[in-house]
């Protein structure tokens, strides 16, 4: 009987069995930021150990740096921001660790530079102390997020102790309308097999709607993985995932890329493969999609009004109550029309370059509505270059948006960029808990970029595909 990719990666990497049950896994790739990384340096310092492979592990500045250039200046404004970013520094410098800050000229979200430096590559074993490190899953890559005492034991040891996975495949059929996008397809996921379905699961993403994605949209997959309950996700490299490695920063080359691509054709999923679950979703059925609730799992399509209480279990009415008096929501109001203050179009899920551009696309001709702030973050200092190269920039500002520097912004909401009061966000980002984007009454919208920039432009949720352009060819 074949193999999965998850058996192949996890088998290869294992160092020995724990007497707990658990594995000792050996991590080729460790990401840090500034956030998570403190404390576990100290935690060495404090035992008198020194970080194993300093080599293998890279550090940026992302969650607490501003996007305004001129509250980027040092020393910054928030003294815990400040003194976050000197550790980081003084930690890295200190442990010979490359750190991606400003004057690298590199920085950016941790989950966007590593896949464009080619730091990223298939069957590797990931971590970093962000839950979100399942984003690198897309290139075929077993990528954990993990706690502060796993990142000081990586930096000291290298390895990790872990549980193996139960794996279920998830095979996406069809062919996605247009107007349809990654974003709607990870959203659609977790609605049907909700924010607990994955716990104990490893996800492999499967089926033509996969296959036909751009590793920007697997990225786009796999980083909401997690909000789906699933400790990573990842799809089978394929001729798609090299073409996009060869030649970055750290892709290997001559004689090492032909040992390095042997390599990641041998560890895709056999055929024959088993799993022990396997999930069918017609993507040709799907519309694109809102989340209305304070779960990823609360979610509809723009075309649908909000579910009654009546229609959910028992045991989850409580929840959906909650959720509706929080978000000032009623049941069976239309998503579409409700109102929003702020847009954020970036993060580690949506900002990447084809993300921007398909919004530049969309929003060339139109302007944000007046009763809107709307700001898009680039991922990264490289997605800004080549964003503003191509001129992006011109038609954003154009438009009414405003054009940032690199960071998570309001993702966490770690920095300057925050809600105010009661205020409802239209974001492109990856959580919609209460008090997630910085105020502790503020409401947020999951969805794609394109429909995030349709509710910039007409003040509300809206359907993307019939306030821009390609409402006809959608139809």
């Amino acid at each position: 009987m074949g193999k999965n990719l998850y058996h192949k990666v996890f088998d290869k990497h294992s160092v020995g069995k724990l007497s707990s049950g658990q594995y000792q896994l050996f991590i080729g790739l460790h990401l840090i930021h500034e956030v998570t990384s403190p404390q576990a340096f100290s935690l060495l310092k404090q035992r008198g150990l020194k970080v194993r492979y300093p080599q293998r592990t890279f550090a940026t500045v992302d969650h607490i740096i501003p996007t305004e250039t001129r509250e980027r200046q040092r020393p910054l404004k928030d003294g815990l921001a400040e003194e976050m970013l000197v550790a980081i520094e003084d930690n890295t410098k200190s442990n010979g660790i490359t750190f991606f800050g400003e004057g690298s000229g590199n920085q950016g979200v941790v989950h966007i530079i590593g896949p464009e430096m080619g730091l990223t590559q298939p069957g590797q074993t990931i971590a970093c102390g962000d839950s979100h490190t399942s984003t690198h899953g897309a290139f075929g890559s077993l990528a954990f997020g993990i706690g502060t005492s796993q990142v000081a034991d990586i930096l000291a040891t290298q390895t990790m102790s872990m549980s193996k996975l139960k794996v279920r495949k998830i095979n996406v059929t069809g062919k996605l309308r247009t107007g349809v996008y990654a974003k709607d397809v990870i959203l659609a996921i977790i609605n049907k097999l909700g924010v607990n379905g994955g716990v104990g699961y490893a996800y492999e993403y499967s089926g033509p709607v996969i296959a036909a994605f751009s590793m920007e949209e697997r990225m786009t997959l796999c980083n909401m993985s997690i909000e789906g309950g699933a400790r990573i996700g990842y799809v089978n490299p394929d001729e798609k995932t090299f073409s996009y490695l060869k030649g970055r920063k750290y892709s290997p080359t001559g004689a090492e890329w032909d040992k390095a691509l042997a390599y990641w054709k041998s560890i895709a999923t056999d055929a024959d493969a088993e799993f022990d679950d396997v999930v069918e979703l017609d993507g040709s059925a799907l519309e694109p999609f809102v989340t209305w609730g304070i779960t990823p799992a609360q979610s509809l399509q723009v075309t649908q009004a909000i579910p009654s209480v009546a229609s959910f279990p028992s045991d989850e009415r409580p929840l959906i109550r909650e959720a509706l008096e929080y978000m000032s929501l009623e049941e069976g109001q239309s998503i579409a029309g409700v109102p929003v203050d702020v847009v954020f179009i970036g993060s580690c899920t949506n900002g990447r370059l084809s993300d921007l551009e398909e919004v530049a696309r969309l929003v060339a001709g139109h302007h944000v509505s007046p009763k809107v702030k709307a700001l898009i973050v680039p991922g990264s200092m490289e997605v800004q270059r080549q964003a503003e190269a191509k001129g992006l920039k011109e038609i954003f500002l154009a438009a009414g948006f405003q054009w940032r520097e690199p960071g998570c912004s309001m993702c966490l909401a770690m920095n300057p960029d925050k809600l105010q009061g009661r205020q409802i966000c239209a974001s492109t980002s990856n959580r919609n808990f209460k008090g997630r984007q910085g105020s502790s009454s503020g409401r947020t919208l999951l969805m794609s970029p394109a429909m995030a920039a349709a509710a910039a432009i007409e003040g509300k949720v809206a359907d993307a595909r019939t306030v821009f352009a390609y409402a006809k060819e959608a139809a």
